[in-house]
């Protein structure tokens, strides 16, 4: 898929791997629509970029139209989207003082990382359906989902986290059979450790960096923003890559803790 003068979603744009893929997409040609909801950050890259902005709080319906609606409203083709949005929760299923998870906490999780993927995957989807196909094959654009090797092998305390990106996972292969119809590929990124602003910076966050990629066999540090970027460019532009899940870590496996 090429996205030169095409439309392209990234929820979670604003900073991260989202910013990261933002410029990544911008760079091929494709107007970027930014969702997220961090307005200063969001508009402000938007801005440089030559994209568009729109707060979008990803587990509302109304909220995802909006942002889609935003890049139909763009006049160019909408070929991508990228879900990136998502937050994280450290709890285990029973705590250290015998008190059980908190729903709430749960609930938030699954809605914001699994409930809102798919609600942006599903909306975004629809309205590629309706514009023209770009080649012959009838492909009219691609879905690239973030998930997380914790979907595939969960640490203590990470209960919510990983059910909501395993469920991620397990939606990939049945979202890209109900989407061939319309020409539509779906496929899942599973990043492993990223260096992301999260950690902070300063010696003791590149000291807890360094701790955190030790068991990461290679390359010996944590991957980059840039290269889970470039990697979401690529499943794009390969036409014949549809319904997987592609770790990206580094051939790292977690353990327990």
């Amino acid at each position: 898929m090429d996205l030169n003068g095409a439309a392209a979603i990234i929820s979670g744009g604003a900073s991260g791997l989202g910013e990261a893929t933002a410029r990544e997409l911008a760079g091929t040609g494709a107007t970027v629509v930014i969702a997220d909801l961090n307005t200063e950050r969001g508009k402000a890259l938007a801005d440089e970029l030559g994209g568009v902005f729109v707060h979008t709080d990803v587990s509302d319906e109304a909220s995802v139209q909006a942002a889609v609606e935003a890049a139909v409203a763009t006049g160019r083709p909408l070929r991508a989207v990228v879900n990136s949005a998502g937050i994280g929760w450290a709890s285990r299923t029973v705590g250290r003082d015998g008190a059980p998870h908190d729903l709430a906490s749960y609930r938030k999780v699954i809605d914001v990382n699994l409930i809102g993927t798919f609600n942006l995957m599903r909306i975004g989807a629809a309205a590629m359906a309706k514009t023209e196909p770009a080649d012959a094959d009838n492909a009219r654009g691609v879905v690239i989902n973030t998930a997380s090797v914790a979907g595939i092998e969960g640490q203590t305390g990470q209960v919510a986290y990983s059910a909501s990106k395993g469920g991620i996972i397990g939606m990939t292969l049945p979202a890209a059979r109900d989407l061939a119809a319309v020409g539509v590929r779906v496929l899942t990124i599973c990043p492993g450790i990223i260096d992301t602003p999260i950690y902070g910076s300063g010696p003791e966050a590149d000291a807890f960096k360094a701790k955190l990629s030790a068991p990461v066999p290679f390359p010996k540090r944590m991957g980059r923003a840039s290269e889970f970027a470039h990697l979401v460019r690529a499943l794009i532009e390969n036409d014949y890559m549809n319904g997987e899940v592609v770790r990206f870590d580094g051939g790292i496996r977690f353990q327990p803790k």
